[in-house]
């Protein structure tokens, strides 16, 4: 797979990029209608200062509108990838086992690198972006490696990747 290093794409399943492509136009289409059509309603009504259906009608188009636009912007965006190769190299696709250094096996995590937009459409398993502290260090790290990065409260971690394999739904 060969992975962009242009800052901001966004790495999705085939899978996960249609069922956010279908979200977008259920969204943009009959949800969208349906609280246009609220809101007209509820103006019809009258005052509409204590009109409590307006006005949550007016919030749920503002929470829409918000969802269309992050969705629009992700989607122009993805990278569509493809199944990375089983070699054991950390990348986008991947599903990762590591654990922190000194831990036992037995407190190792599992995660997908990937967009964590996707995380709805993977089910029990966290979703880390290559872009997040952790995911930023392990990318291109090998089974076996340690690897060290800085968490986000400043502090310096090491962790082992114990596994990495390709992700299948």
């Amino acid at each position: 797979m060969t992975q962009s290093t242009e800052p901001g794409k966004i790495w999705l399943t085939k899978d996960a990029f249609e069922k956010l492509s279908a979200e977008l136009e259920e969204l943009k289409g009959p949800v969208r209608a349906d609280v246009i059509e609220r809101i007209s309603n509820a103006r019809d009504e009258g005052d509409l200062k204590e009109n409590g259906g307006y006005h949550a009608a007016r919030e749920e188009q503002g929470r829409i509108e918000g969802r269309i636009r992050q969705l629009e912007d992700m989607l122009r965006r993805a990278e569509i990838g493809e199944t990375p190769p089983d070699d054991g190299v950390v990348e986008p696709g991947m599903k990762v086992t590591y654990k922190f250094v000194g831990d036992d096996d037995d407190e190792a995590e599992t995660f997908l690198l990937g967009a964590r937009e996707i995380e709805d459409s993977v089910e029990d398993l966290k979703v880390y972006s290559p872009q997040s502290p952790l995911g930023q260090a392990i990318n291109g790290a090998s089974r076996g490696d340690t690897v060290s990065y800085e968490a986000p409260n400043g502090k310096m971690l090491e962790v082992v990747i114990l596994d990495a394999v390709p992700y299948t739904m």
